[in-house]
C-alpha cells in the first residue's frame, strides 16, 4: 500500500515555479548508473537499509522514471513503489515519482521545450522538497546513464546538478570496460559541475573480486572515483520466478500459481529425452519446457511429487499451445507444480527465458535481505559519508 499523504510548507500551487529547491540541508546522494540494467535499483534498496541505520529519517525520489505503475490512479515509477513497499517510506507516493516518461513526452516536449522544463523542474523541485521534509537524508536514484534524459534537458547529469546532490556511479563488474564507461559518464557530471564522490562495482565473480578491487581501485583512483565497493555475483538476485515468466512468455496458468508463482527457475530444460532421461532433472529449482503432448514426462513430473510427499521441480512448461489429455489435467491438479501453457516452440520459450532481464519486484521478499547484507558487507559506508 502507497504511503499516506503528508502535507508540509513547500507543496503549495500558489507559489512561483521553482528553479531550485527551497531545501539545502538535508543531505543527499544521486545514485546513477553507466548504462540500464547495471543494479542501480538493487543498490538503491541496499544502500537505503544502511543509511537508515546511521540517518533514522531517510527520504527517496527517482526524479524521472521510464517504467510505471497504475497506484489509484496515478502513474508511479516501479522502483519508486518497490522502495516504498518495502520501506514504508512515509512521504506521498507521488512525490517520490514527479516525472514519469510517457509515450508521448519527448514529442509534446519537443514542440513547447521552454514552457515544460520550467514546469518539470518545477515539479521535481517541488517534490523533492517535499520528500526531503524532516529527513536527515535523501536517496535521489537515476535513470539509466548520465546522458538519459537529455531530448527534454533532464538528463541525470542536469537533474542532480539541479537538486545539488553527489553522485555515486554503478558498473557492472571489470577492469577495463567499467572503467571506460565511468569516465565517459564521469566527464558529463563534470559538465554540469556536479561531484562524482564514488563508484560501485557490480556483478562481480567471487573469485575475481580480490583483483577486480585492486586493479579497477587503482584505474579509478587515477579518474579521481574512489571504489566505493565491489559486490559480488548472486545467482538469485537474477533469476526469475515463475510468475515473471509466464508474464515474459506470455504464458497461460494451468496449475500451481497461488503456491507456486514465486518459485524460482534456478535451470531451464527442455524435455526432449525420455522420461528415464528426465529422472535426474527432477529437482528443485528447475523448470522444465515440453510439449503437452508428452505425457511420460508430465506423469514422470507427478508421480515424483507424489511419491516424495514434497516440492521437486519449480514448473512445467507446456509448449506449441498443446494442452495435456485431461486426465492429466486432472492429476497435475492434484499437485502443487506450477503448470504454464506456453504458444511457443521449447527453443523460442528457453530463448526468451535465458534473454530476460530480471527487475526485482514488491513481491520478491526472500531477495531484500540478501540485497541490505550485500551493501552492508561489500560497501564503505564510513568512506561514501565521510563526502558530506
Amino acid at each position: 500500500m502507497a504511503s499516506e499523504p503528508i502535507s508540509n510548507p513547500f507543496d503549495h500551487p500558489a507559489l512561483p515555479l521553482l528553479t531550485k529547491p527551497t531545501n539545502t540541508e538535508t543531505r543527499r546522494i544521486f545514485v546513477a548508473a553507466t548504462r540500464m540494467n547495471d543494479g542501480k535499483t538493487t543498490t538503491c534498496l541496499g544502500l537505503y537499509a544502511a543509511i537508515q541505520a546511521m540517518y533514522p529519517r531517510v527520504g527517496f525520489i527517482k526524479p524521472v522514471g521510464q517504467r510505471f505503475v497504475n497506484i489509484d490512479g496515478l502513474m508511479v515509477d516501479e522502483d519508486s513503489y518497490l522502495l516504498d513497499v518495502i520501506y514504508k517510506v512515509c512521504v506521498p507516493i507521488q512525490s517520490m515519482s514527479p516525472v514519469t516518461i510517457d509515450s508521448t513526452l519527448t514529442r509534446r516536449y519537443l514542440k513547447h521545450p521552454e514552457k515544460m522544463l520550467a514546469e518539470l523542474e518545477d515539479k521535481i523541485c517541488r517534490a523533492f522538497d517535499r520528500v526531503s521534509w524532516e529527513k536527515d537524508f535523501t536517496l535521489i536514484e537515476g535513470t539509466g546513464h548520465a546522458g538519459v534524459g537529455s531530448v527534454f534537458d533532464l538528463s541525470n547529469a542536469r537533474v542532480a546538478q539541479l537538486l545539488n546532490a553527489k553522485v555515486i556511479l554503478v558498473s557492472p563488474g571489470g577492469i577495463g570496460r567499467p572503467i571506460d564507461e565511468i569516465a565517459l559518464n564521469k566527464a558529463l557530471f563534470d559538465k554540469a559541475g556536479v561531484e562524482v564522490i564514488g563508484a560501485i562495482l557490480n556483478k562481480v565473480e567471487p573469485d575475481k573480486m580480490d583483483m577486480i578491487t585492486d586493479y579497477a581501485g587503482e584505474g579509478l583512483r587515477r579518474l579521481g572515483v574512489p571504489l566505493l565497493g565491489v559486490l559480488p555475483v548472486h545467482r538469485m538476485l537474477s533469476t526469475p520466478s515463475m510468475s515473471q515468466i509466464a508474464e515474459e512468455i506470455g504464458g497461460r496458468w494451468l496449475n500451481g500459481r497461488a503456491t507456486g508463482a514465486m518459485h524460482r527457475a534456478e535451470r531451464v530444460i527442455v524435455g526432449a529425452m525420455t522420461a528415464k532421461g528426465i529422472v535426474d532433472y527432477l529437482q528443485p529449482g528447475v523448470v522444465i519446457i515440453t510439449p503437452g503432448d508428452r505425457d511420460d514426462i508430465i506423469l514422470a513430473a507427478v508421480s515424483s511429487e507424489r511419491l516424495s510427499g514434497e516440492k521437486t521441480i519449480s514448473g512445467l512448461i507446456l509448449s506449441n499451445d498443446i494442452m495435456p489429455h485431461p486426465k492429466l489435467l486432472d492429476l497435475l491438479e492434484q499437485t502443487e507444480i506450477p503448470v504454464i501453457a506456453a504458444h511457443q516452440e521449447c527453443f523460442n520459450v528457453s530463448s526468451r527465458i535465458h534473454s530476460m532481464t530480471v527487475k526485482t519486484q514488491p513481491q520478491d521478499t526472500d531477495k531484500f535481505p540478501v540485497i541490505k547484507k550485500l551493501i552492508l558487507d561489500h560497501v564503505d559506508m564510513k568512506q561514501l559519508l565521510a563526502a558530506f
